[in-house]
């Protein structure tokens, strides 16, 4: 496989106690391997080759030791909006590219609505725009999925693969293979 469609490829990293620790390039995970500082869990859909070596990419590693990680402080952003939501607009459900996507709030800032992670969703243009400065209840729109701060860093959602899914106690919705739809 070329190296192109490997850059943008990821590796989940769980601690030696099995708990999610980070994403990390497919190149420190071949590092962490055959330095014996992991193993492979599960393998990927992608090979290398050298000269006398060819192996599977691997897809989910585990740590031999345990790693002391403090919590994992989430930023409030709007990278991190779009991707807790998949890029999905929450209204309309339908998946966009981050330029075509809007941040809204539930809760009006006219209203008093905060910046928190309780109160912002993603949002096309139109279906913000429909919206508009307007509460939920008077005009008959409703968020798809209560938004909430995320449990992991958002960036596990822009590289999300299925399998990595029993790993991390998450419960496939919809499309998270990052196919947009406009």
């Amino acid at each position: 496989m070329n190296s192109k469609k490997l850059d943008s490829y990821r590796v989940l990293v769980l601690n030696a106690s099995y708990e999610y620790l980070n994403i990390a390039k497919w190149q420190r995970a071949i590092k962490l391997i055959f330095s014996d500082k992991a193993k492979v869990l599960e393998e990927g859909d992608r090979t290398i080759n050298s000269q006398n070596l060819k192996m599977f990419v691997p897809s989910v590693i585990r740590m031999n030791y345990y790693v002391k990680k403090p919590e994992e402080r989430v930023p409030l952003s709007r990278s991190n909006i779009f991707a807790r939501d998949f890029y999905c607009c929450q209204y309309c459900g339908k998946k966009f590219d981050q330029d075509s996507l809007t941040i809204d709030h539930i809760i009006p800032r006219s209203a008093g609505g905060k910046d928190s992670w309780d109160n912002v969703v993603s949002a096309c243009k139109e279906c913000n725009s429909k919206k508009a400065n307007n509460f939920l209840n008077d005009i008959g729109m409703k968020v798809l999925k209560k938004p909430k701060k995320p449990k992991y860093a958002p960036k596990l959602n822009a590289y999300f693969r299925e399998e990595w899914a029993k790993y991390l106690n998450i419960e496939l919705e919809g499309d998270r293979k990052g196919n947009k739809t406009k």
